[in-house]
């Protein structure tokens, strides 16, 4: 799920950079079809935010204590799922929505009718800060479970590095010392999720993209 996310977020990364045609991405961003890009994009982030929620229930899982009986861990885990569903794909939703929203409002006119067309726009500028804050967070957040997964498997670099650099950089900020040292890992994880996605972006691209097509056409053939 880690890795998944750095290749996601370094592939944006890598088309932001080096811009460059690609049929199927040009396919799927086809603005002359508002309906699927829409539509596109909503399965795009509810596929991200599955592998997100897959691993935010696996981190709560590991931290239930081990003592605690099997429907008490299955009920934690119930409660983090619904919060996770209401949190993040209650989000999703009221962004994709709102330009909908300003846009009735806007027809109907009246005292509402400004704050519409407000919203429709304040949209477009919202959503390009929310692409780069969101990819910049996929990318930090994949880091991160991957480091983390890393040293629990025993490879304790680079998580051990980038512990000591924060520790280190804390005690010379002593006034901010916990931001300092968050800000540093942070930065440090999401440099590795970078690393590690553009590793995986010609892999992916090439390899393991092309073999789940073949593997899903046999399978359609067979159908």
């Amino acid at each position: 799920g880690g890795a998944y996310l750095c290749f996601e977020g370094a592939e944006k990364v890598f088309h932001k950079l080096f811009p460059h045609g690609d049929a199927e991405v040009e396919a799927d961003l086809d603005v002359q079809d508002p309906a699927h890009l829409e539509e596109a994009r909503v399965k795009g982030a509810i596929k991200t935010d599955f592998i997100l929620s897959a691993e935010i229930m696996t981190i709560a899982l590991a931290a239930i204590p081990e003592s605690d009986p099997l429907w008490m861990k299955a009920l934690i885990l119930v409660v983090v799922a619904i919060g996770i569903t209401v949190a993040v794909y209650g989000f999703v939703a009221l962004i994709v929505k709102a330009d909908d929203f300003g846009l009735h409002l806007a027809r109907r006119g009246g005292v509402m009718a400004a704050l519409g067309r407000g919203i429709v726009r304040f949209m477009p500028p919202f959503m390009r800060v929310l692409t780069v804050v969101g990819t910049a967070a996929m990318i930090w957040v994949g880091g991160q479970i991957v480091i983390h997964g890393l040293h629990e498997l025993g490879m304790n670099q680079p998580y051990e590095w980038i512990t000591g650099t924060a520790k280190t950089a804390a005690a010379a900020v002593p006034q901010a010392a916990g931001l300092v040292a968050w800000a540093v890992t942070a930065f440090f994880d999401g440099v590795f999720g970078v690393v590690l996605g553009l590793i995986l972006l010609p892999l992916a691209t090439h390899v393991i993209g092309p073999l789940i097509g073949a593997v899903s056409g046999l399978f359609g053939a067979k159908g």
